[in-house]
């Protein structure tokens, strides 16, 4: 099997950028619970369970994705982005498909379940929640599937900050990050929707709000960019971020704002591009600045 076919199984920048949103994550429970065995930013064995997050995060969500096509090897002929993935344009069978999936889905269940039993329970529910429950509600109801994919979507936040401690546990931190990352969700899939909504047809999906691109599907896709503002400085709310990352998530959240805000003005597909650009921006640098101003503040 070559590279190219394997990066396209798993979808790689989206596994990309899950792992890298759970490592961010994990190093904020490490300082937040410093007073841990292993709960020091210069311990050997902090990092080595960085490593096994990283990679067991990678293989679960290359399992979700694995699943995800092999459930949809039908609809993915028929639409142009996907076509050309290795089951669809049959350079890959859907059970090799499955059997890598099941294999990668073990091995990081596994290496996550050895940092502590509520993270390895919590990548079972991710995937399972997200190929079996949110794949088929695609073709059912754009809104309950995307309500339910935001779920999954945002469990990698989640699923690094409990990794993070040896007992694992759900704090106030992380379910800020949670909530961070649920509502981003919202606007990142309605801008790709919106873009991609006539392929998306072609495979039977509509996933805008309304189910297809007007007024009343970007009021809605704005009307989550507005709640993402306050939602953005629940860090700086509540005290586990000083101003710096309250200052650039203000920044980021009003950009953010004012891209939707083209998108329900002009309903252009330009503009829909470049809010979906703007998503893919927003949460590494919100998530990066959340960790740089929360090792700096908590002593």
């Amino acid at each position: 099997m070559k590279w190219s076919d394997f990066s396209k199984l798993i979808k790689l920048r989206l596994t990309f950028l899950v792992t890298f949103s759970a490592s961010i994550s994990f190093i904020i429970a490490v300082k937040a619970n410093g007073g841990d065995t292993w709960g020091s930013l210069y311990s050997s064995t902090m990092w080595i369970n960085w490593v096994k997050l990283v990679v067991g995060g990678f293989l679960v969500t290359s399992a979700a994705n694995s699943f995800n096509e092999v459930i949809e090897v039908k609809t993915d002929k028929l639409m142009k982005r996907t076509m050309d993935r290795p089951m669809p344009a049959g350079r890959m069978t859907t059970g090799q498909g499955l059997v890598l999936g099941l294999g990668m889905g073990m091995l990081g269940t596994y290496l996550l379940g050895s940092l502590n039993i509520l993270t390895g329970l919590l990548s079972v529910f991710s995937i399972l929640l997200y190929a079996f429950v949110y794949t088929p509600l695609k073709r059912r109801s754009g809104v309950t599937a995307v309500v339910v994919g935001a779920i999954p979507g945002a469990l990698p936040a989640l699923i690094g900050y409990v990794a993070g401690q040896p007992h694992g546990r759900i704090d106030e931190i992380a379910l800020i990050l949670f909530s961070i990352q649920f509502i981003w969700q919202f606007v990142h899939f309605w801008a790709i929707a919106w873009v991609l909504d006539d392929d998306y047809k072609l495979g039977g999906f509509r996933l805008l709000p309304t189910g297809k691109r007007d007024k009343a599907s970007a009021v809605i896709t704005f009307i989550f960019a507005i709640i993402m503002v306050p939602v953005s400085l629940l860090p700086t709310i509540y005290g586990y971020g000083g101003y710096y990352v309250g200052g650039v998530s203000l920044a980021m959240s009003l950009l953010f704002l004012y891209q939707a805000f083209n998108l329900l003005r002009t309903l252009e597909i330009t503009a829909a591009r470049k809010l979906m650009f703007g998503s893919f921006y927003y949460l590494p640098v919100v998530q990066l600045m959340f960790l740089f101003d929360f090792i700096g503040k908590v002593k």
